[in-house]
């Protein structure tokens, strides 16, 4: 039987490309023995888009489980979540196109790491509607502003101006 996890996740851009943004993570799951284990992930970039970091959010989550697990991801992110419940994903990420037109699916790189962190898990969405007090996206964007404030933030080199 997997074990069940929890990932709660959230990015700030913080409204300007060129300045602070972050990622954050949390995840938690009983042990064996009934305990309770909370492991938090922040960093973040500079010079890079909210829809980036919602991403990075999910990845560092899923890529820091060490054995596949049942897995139910919480993002107040509808570009996140909303690509797996809605099946927006059936093959046009792995394409690298977005359905019917000719133009380039945003974000390919971390959309391709994004399905090959999920590959030994099984994975759940939840979209958490953000800025309703709501106690899973209070916890989802307290990550976020600490991971924006944080000083060890990284340049995003893939970023399109």
């Amino acid at each position: 039987m997997l074990a069940k996890v929890n990932i709660y996740t959230d990015g700030a851009a913080r409204g300007n490309p060129e300045g602070p943004g972050g990622y954050g993570t949390i995840i938690e799951y009983v042990d064996s023995k009934g305990v309770l284990h909370v492991r938090e992930y922040s960093g973040g970039y500079r010079k890079t888009t909210n829809n980036r970091m919602e991403l990075m959010a999910a990845i560092v989550g899923l890529e820091a489980l060490t054995r596949p697990c049942r897995v139910t991801l919480y993002s107040d992110s509808q570009y996140l979540v909303k690509a797996f419940t809605e099946h927006w994903l059936d093959e046009w990420i792995k394409k690298g196109w977005k359905r019917g037109q000719n133009q380039p699916v945003k974000n390919v790189d971390l959309w391709k790491r994004l399905l090959k962190a999920m590959e030994p898990h099984e994975v759940e969405f939840v979209w958490v509607r953000g800025h309703d007090g709501h106690p899973q996206n209070e916890r989802c964007d307290k990550l976020a502003t600490s991971a924006a404030d944080g000083e060890n933030l990284l340049d995003d080199i893939t970023y399109d101006t």
